[in-house]
């Protein structure tokens, strides 16, 4: 059996929210390549309607988006917990010299991770309401289930997530002076410098995947840090020798390093007390995929 072709209103329409659905699904997955699989599922069963017949299409679209994640959550959930080392999400990559798209304090590093902890309904009730403004009927409808019922997850949800966003403002150029620093501290093995940039209780995420060296724990205080660190330079592994581009990473200034056995990124997180709070170095291959240093 033959499918028509999408309208060009159909296709207007898509293309109006693809940004939007693109957004959740990032943050209901913490994966890129995963991502856009799903946007681009969501787009064939939207091309199989009448978009006549559809009275809000970014709210089909939206609802399609969700529940695929959902779905794909699921499926997922046995691989996810054989996973080797540390989990990180894929780095959402944007170019220093344009404005963001994203608020860092929705894409961070630390707020993806505390959305792990939270359940597929619970990770889409919170993102609908709380960072895409869906009132509590629309999210009901997302996803099937009473406006009382969604009421109840977000508040689990709340209770996870609260402390992940950061409740102070760092700018941008305050973040790219910390790591503009560390880099150049980590370069010259400068470790009392390194051990000052940070903060007491920072900690050091690595995640290779199993397929690539990483510490199969987070490094927790100054002194794990700097330990793994002088640990790193002493087998020539750290800093790496290849090339360097400077690019924000999940809403705050990082980089993407050439290391020999590839390319890596390094996210920074900045800390109340003016310190880096966190460091998050991404070495597996597999989500990497969209990252190129020039």
């Amino acid at each position: 059996m033959t499918r028509a072709p999408a309208t060009e209103a159909g296709v207007e329409a898509f293309e109006a929210a693809r940004l939007r659905l693109q957004r959740l699904a990032y943050r209901m997955l913490g994966s890129v390549a995963e991502a856009e699989d799903v946007v681009q599922d969501a787009w064939l069963r939207w091309s199989r309607v009448d978009p006549a017949g559809i009275d809000n299409p970014t709210a089909w679209l939206v609802s399609a988006t969700t529940r695929l994640c959902i779905d794909r959550m699921r499926a997922d959930r046995a691989r996810r917990e054989a996973y080797v080392g540390p989990w990180l999400p894929d780095p959402l990559i944007e170019d220093i010299t344009e404005d963001p798209v994203e608020r860092a304090e929705d894409v961070s590093v630390a707020f993806l991770l505390a959305l792990e902890r939270l359940s597929p309904l619970e990770r889409a009730v919170f993102l609908l309401h709380d960072v895409f403004d869906a009132d509590y009927g629309a999210v009901a409808k997302t996803l099937k289930r009473s406006e009382a019922a969604c009421r109840q997850l977000a508040a689990r949800a709340r209770t996870h997530v609260r402390e992940a966003r950061p409740r102070f403002d760092a700018s941008q150029e305050t973040v790219a002076k910390l790591a503009g620093a560390f880099l150049d501290a980590a370069r010259r093995g400068d470790y009392a410098l390194l051990s000052d940039l940070l903060a007491e209780d920072a900690i050091l995420i690595s995640d290779g995947g199993g397929k690539r060296k990483a510490a199969l724990r987070p490094m927790v205080g100054r002194e794990d840090i700097i330990t793994l660190l002088k640990g790193l330079a002493w087998r020539g592994a750290w800093p790496p020798p290849g090339g360097i581009r400077l690019a924000r990473i999940n809403g705050y200034l990082g980089v993407i390093l050439e290391a020999e056995d590839g390319l890596m990124t390094i996210a920074f997180e900045p800390s109340e007390d003016g310190r880096l709070g966190a460091i998050y170095l991404l070495r597996n291959p597999d989500k990497l995929g969209h990252v190129a240093l020039g």
